[in-house]
């Protein structure tokens, strides 16, 4: 079966339960809604982070609560190896994340990790869920319901909804993720796009020895296993599945269905 288990590794990721055991992996995508409807949510502080509107000044999100950077020392290091650093008179608020001036949240459910760096330009769209030590970069769109576990790049002009990132999963530069899962360390070159709708009317079918499954989804991108990777310039076709350590070649359109553990896709 086409299982979470049997894609991922699970052990670390805090959002495990997202998956039904003994179900499709596409259970995921499934219970995405639910999930992160009864997730519980920090309040923000609207007197320093205005509803859907930018950031006037960088914003500070230390032990629960979001305070002026004025006065504070930033270091831009690599959040995701967490070498962003915030100081106050030379002492360092561990585990501080840095919201940029410039950048927009809209709604109230948004829950930001530690260590987790919002770069000017960037827009989070409620719910989202930001795990610790990720980076969202410059004109990010996160168009609701994304999930993301530790150390992820919700990269720069990257347009992301309905979609969940295992922990160390990156779509750095330019992708278009569209009800989709990235599995641990899985990689998307720059311009990577997963279409999630087909041009017919009807749900997903995912091939898969010989059997057509119907997903029930009209709306299925693409899920990639842990360490998988794309070229730059690639599209997935709908319902497109990758087992782990898979490859797709630069400027190569996947078919869709399951492709099989370390499988170069050219």
């Amino acid at each position: 079966m086409l299982s979470a288990e049997s894609l991922f590794d699970l052990s670390s990721f805090s959002h495990s339960e997202i998956f039904t055991h003994g179900e499709h992996v596409w259970s995921g995508l499934n219970n995405l809604k639910a999930y992160m409807e009864k997730y519980s949510y920090l309040s923000l502080d609207r007197s320093l982070i205005p509803d859907g509107k930018p950031l006037p000044d960088t914003v500070i999100l230390h032990n629960g609560k979001f305070i002026s950077s004025e006065d504070l020392a930033i270091e831009f290091g690599d959040a995701t190896k967490g070498s962003l650093k915030v100081t106050r008179n030379k002492e360092v608020l561990s585990g501080a994340s840095v919201l940029m001036a410039g950048s927009v949240f809209l709604g109230d459910q948004i829950a930001l990790g530690e260590g987790v760096l919002v770069e000017t330009g960037a827009m989070i769209k409620s719910p989202a869920i930001i795990g610790d030590c990720c980076e969202v970069r410059q004109a990010a769109y996160l168009r609701g319901y994304c999930l993301a576990g530790k150390r992820c790049v919700l990269g720069h002009a990257t347009e992301i909804k309905h979609s969940i990132f295992l922990n160390d999963a990156k779509a750095g530069h330019f992708a278009y993720l569209g009800d989709s899962i990235l599995g641990t360390n899985a990689n998307l070159g720059a311009g990577t796009k997963f279409a999630n709708l087909k041009m017919v009317k009807g749900n997903v079918i995912i091939r898969h020895n010989g059997d057509r499954i119907d997903t029930g989804r009209r709306k299925f991108g693409a899920i990639l296993g842990d360490e998988s990777q794309t070229g730059c310039n690639s599209v997935t076709n709908p319902g497109t599945i990758f087992g782990k350590r898979c490859m797709l070649m630069p400027n190569t359109t996947s078919p869709a269905g399951y492709h099989p553990e370390k499988k170069l896709i050219r």
